[in-house]
């Protein structure tokens, strides 16, 4: 081993949750030998998300104190560990941790409060200095292998995935160069702008950015006609393109039509980026008859109280 150049970036660091919801407690979740498996998908999940990618950081080890859940996190390459500190602080990692143990664990919400820390230090103290955040967690050295546990969580994991690390990642990272897909709902302004306002039924609307609450309405909703919907998305988006829509139905077959409507939006929201619009999901909505669906999205109906 020569220079310390050519050794690879490893970095550690534990991420602390709790749920701010009473009758959730995680811990007592993951005690559970029939929960376990589900809060272990969400988190992977999750941070998969957060990095833009199903191997962009290791659960090494799950340590169940309660109120908190912690989850050991091994990170084997900087440009992985500066995605998820991104995604971490704004808020990205947060909603798509609760989005998906919700969907998990078929529950209605799960709201989340998070805390990071490497060693000793804080890093929720300094989330904006990201190089700082970066020189700890790289100084934290993992202390231990993956659990045994962690291994086998893992490899029943992919087992039901197996799709996903190989067809619709690559697919994903096609768009990557529009956007990057660590983070599922942009937040900030964009130097290319979509169309401030489209026409829907005569009105004018606000264009925006797609929302979590858009995600979950789109899912609950759509039912058999998700499939439709992607083939009018896939037009304007690669990462969409057939084999990724077939591979989806297949992946989360078990998990139903929710689930398999929940990520074909993911995949256009992760690889569009800012340009995951409203006017264009409710096009493919109008292509496909789904006139109800896009008055929902479009706050037409008279709200009932669904909370």
């Amino acid at each position: 081993k020569m220079a310390g150049s050519s050794a690879p970036w490893i970095g550690s660091a534990y991420l602390f949750l709790q749920s701010t919801c009473k009758t959730i407690v995680l811990p007592s979740l993951y005690e559970s030998s029939q929960k376990k498996p589900s809060v272990f998908k969400a988190l992977k999940l999750a941070l998969a998300d957060s990095t833009g990618s199903v191997n962009g950081v290791d659960i090494l080890k799950v340590h169940c104190s309660h109120p908190h859940l912690i989850v050991q996190l091994k990170f084997c390459k900087q440009e992985n560990c500066r995605r998820f500190l991104q995604s971490y602080r704004e808020g990205a990692l947060q909603e798509s941790l609760q989005n998906h143990l919700q969907l998990s664990l078929a529950m209605t919400a799960v709201p989340l409060e998070m805390e990071l820390k490497a060693g000793s230090e804080h890093l929720d103290n300094m989330l904006k200095d990201e190089d700082r955040c970066l020189e700890c967690i790289f100084r934290e050295k993992p202390d231990r292998l993956r659990d045994e546990e962690i291994a086998e969580l893992e490899k029943h994991l992919k087992s039901l995935i197996v799709y996903q690390s190989i067809s619709n990642n690559m697919a994903v990272n096609d768009c990557a160069s529009l956007s990057s897909p660590s983070l599922p709902y942009p937040s900030q302004g964009s130097s290319l702008s979509p169309p401030v306002t489209f026409t829907f039924q005569g009105q004018q609307f606000a264009n925006r950015t797609l929302t979590s609450d858009d995600h979950q309405k789109f899912a609950k909703l759509v039912s058999k006609k998700w499939k439709q919907v992607g083939r009018s998305l896939q037009k304007s988006c690669r990462a969409l393109r057939d084999p990724v829509i077939d591979n989806l139905a297949l992946e989360y077959d078990r998990e139903g039509l929710y689930e398999q409507a929940y990520q074909l939006l993911l995949r256009f929201i992760q690889s569009e980026g800012k340009k995951a619009t409203i006017a264009r999901l409710i096009s493919a909505l109008e292509e496909n008859g789904l006139i109800s669906l896009a008055e929902e999205l479009l706050g037409l109906h008279s709200n009932e109280d669904c909370s």
